[in-house]
């Protein structure tokens, strides 16, 4: 007999609540597969991710730059 992994609600909810900005009722009022679908259409579950475009890679390298690279911590 096959022991299936638990269903992953915890990061469902992050990525409905967090990132698409589900309100609970519309949460809940979908079913596993369509979060699922919703989840991976938004580059996310199955240790996918998304690839950031090269404008949103040029925003995080202005707002996070990498400093002075001969400075010692």
């Amino acid at each position: 007999m096959h022991e299936h992994p638990p269903f992953p609600w915890m990061e469902l909810a992050q990525i409905g609540f967090g990132l698409m900005g589900l309100s609970p009722a519309a949460f809940w009022a979908c079913s596993p597969r369509e979060l699922t679908l919703a989840a991976q259409a938004k580059g996310h579950g199955r240790g996918t991710a998304a690839p950031l475009e090269r404008g949103q890679l040029t925003e995080l390298m202005a707002n996070f730059p990498d400093g002075d690279q001969n400075a010692r911590t």
